[in-house]
């Protein structure tokens, strides 16, 4: 049985976990119970009983059949009770507003969760429509600005070895590219993803430094079509200001609560 921080861990409550993350990851392909069973190693009658506890609760649904289950509305309200409560993300909302204003384009706060990102605030640039909220998602590190200049902001020897999964045909599935790249975003201060993550978009990616290694950036993303030389550097120029006031404008913490 694995331990944290000396504790041992409660076996059913990480079973639970692990479905509920489960179901989170497949989004809109609901599984069946066997699938669900076999996934995650757990005898069938007792992921059905698990399944039921958590349909009652509302943290997983079924379909009229009861055959297929996904991730239920609680998950939901879980999420953003994360997001209202949470002093950084209330304080850099306004600054992407001002971002997205100034530049016209799509700006996104991300916090490194692992090897991935996941998407606390988006600002969608009015001159082209998503039909599917980005907030919540998660997106691998090494394949984009927001991952890029995280992973800039700590040392090489914590990459892992590869290979690394491709989202594009850019993107880096190297130990070595990845480093490489990182050198660079070092040096010019922040980092830059040429359709690595998403064909046909740019990203310009700065590491948020009000924590010490940086667990925050904003980014600013742009369809490739609309990004000229200018425009790129109006961008690098904006996001650099809107960085160093977000960072101005952090408190320094006391009384404050200090999540890990």
């Amino acid at each position: 049985m694995s331990e944290t921080g000396g504790v041992r861990e409660v076996k059913s409550a990480a079973r639970t976990v692990e479905l509920l993350e489960l179901l989170a990851r497949r989004g809109d392909r609901p599984a069946r119970l066997q699938e669900l069973a076999d996934t995650l190693d757990v005898p069938r009658s007792s992921m059905y009983a698990l399944l039921q506890t958590l349909i009652a609760r509302g943290w997983v649904r079924t379909d009229v059949t009861g055959s297929l289950y996904g991730i239920g509305l609680r998950a939901l309200l879980s999420g953003t009770a994360y997001l209202d409560s949470d002093p950084r993300v209330r304080l850099v909302r306004p600054y992407l507003d001002e971002a997205s204003d100034a530049l016209g384009e799509t700006i996104h706060l991300g916090r490194l969760d692992g090897a991935s990102v996941v998407y606390l605030v988006t600002r969608e640039s009015h001159e082209y429509l998503r039909t599917i909220s980005r907030v919540g998602r998660r997106l691998p590190a090494h394949a984009g600005a927001l991952g890029k200049a995280l992973l800039a902001e700590r040392p090489d020897t914590e990459l892992p070895d590869g290979p690394y999964e491709a989202l594009t045909a850019r993107t880096h599935t190297t130990r070595e590219a990845l480093a490489a790249d990182l050198a660079r975003v070092r040096a010019r201060g922040f980092a830059v993803d040429r359709e690595e993550g998403v064909p046909g978009i740019v990203g310009f990616g700065f590491a948020l430094r009000y924590d010490v290694p940086a667990r925050d950036a904003v980014s600013c993303s742009v369809p490739v079509a609309r990004l000229t030389p200018e425009h790129e550097e109006r961008i690098v120029a904006v996001m650099r200001e809107i960085r160093a006031r977000i960072e101005a404008a952090v408190p320094g913490g006391a009384g404050a609560v200090q999540w890990r």
